[in-house]
């Protein structure tokens, strides 16, 4: 961000309430519409990210600087995308950081190749793979969106077919049947590598874990993150009644050195 100022094509958070926010592109002939009222686009170009703006029915709503997360979670999106808590321990385990090479199989909707692109920038690359077209299409706008396509390449193919990715430090299975693509993703692996996989059942972890034993990966662990928000009311303060469970189970591994492949 240049300055601190919205100008005409940003993207910007227009904020009402936790629940109630919108990403929304402005320029001068646009209007913004929400159920709290309009505002005009020109009367927002100008104005300081962190300031209110008035809508027609008189209520304020807040310019935020768009987040990462914001722009995955208002993307649109043909599949389930990971949630940060889960997202967060993927980039923490395989200690994701600039310069970074990271291949991919699975984009879905690009959230988790956004937030790897993030990390792994300026000096490194993300190799991401999918077989389906949709997919394809929706992770690429997404991606461009975010403003992290220079630091992404996208293929529309089936990675079970080979992947020429050589010393990679990161691989990362998102899709149905991970446990057929172990060896692939070992062969692409450079030696201490780091391996991620994203199972929402667990007959596919169990089929994972076998896979990676046979192929002699070190460190192997499954791990479920929860997590639960708190409601803070002065003297009332206690954990919310609802929370987000069980989004997937996360198994890491890492390739040792006897697995090297000629």
């Amino acid at each position: 961000m240049k300055d601190n100022k919205v100008e005409e094509n940003d993207f910007v958070l227009f904020y009402l309430s936790p629940r109630k926010k919108w990403l929304i592109q402005v320029t001068n002939e646009k209007q913004i519409h929400t159920h709290a009222g309009f505002i005009e686009g020109k009367d927002v170009i100008g104005k300081e990210y962190g300031q209110c703006v008035i809508t027609n029915t008189n209520n304020e709503i807040y310019l935020l600087y768009p987040k990462l997360n914001d722009y995955i979670f208002k993307s649109k999106r043909a599949t389930q995308i990971l949630y940060p808590k889960d997202m967060a321990i993927i980039a923490s385990w395989t200690d994701l950081s600039n310069g970074m090479n990271v291949i991919e199989a699975g984009t879905g909707s690009g959230s988790l190749s956004c937030v790897i692109a993030n990390l792994i920038r300026p000096d490194g690359h993300l190799y991401s793979y999918d077989i389906r077209e949709e997919s394809h299409e929706i992770a690429k706008k997404n991606i461009e969106k975010a403003g992290l396509s220079e630091y992404v390449t996208l293929s529309l193919k089936d990675a079970k077919l080979g992947l020429e990715e050589r010393n990679m430090d990161v691989a990362i299975l998102d899709l149905g049947d991970p446990w057929t693509l172990i060896k692939t993703m070992k062969d692409c692996l450079r030696p201490g590598g780091s391996l991620a996989s994203v199972s929402p059942t667990i007959n596919q972890v169990e089929k994972v874990v076998i896979e990676l034993q046979n192929e002699g990966f070190l460190e192997v662990e499954t791990l479920e993150i929860l997590m639960r928000e708190m409601e803070v009311r002065e003297g009332k303060t206690r954990p919310a009644m609802r929370m987000i469970g069980h989004t997937t189970y996360l198994t890491f591994a890492r390739k040792s050195l006897d697995t090297v492949t000629v």
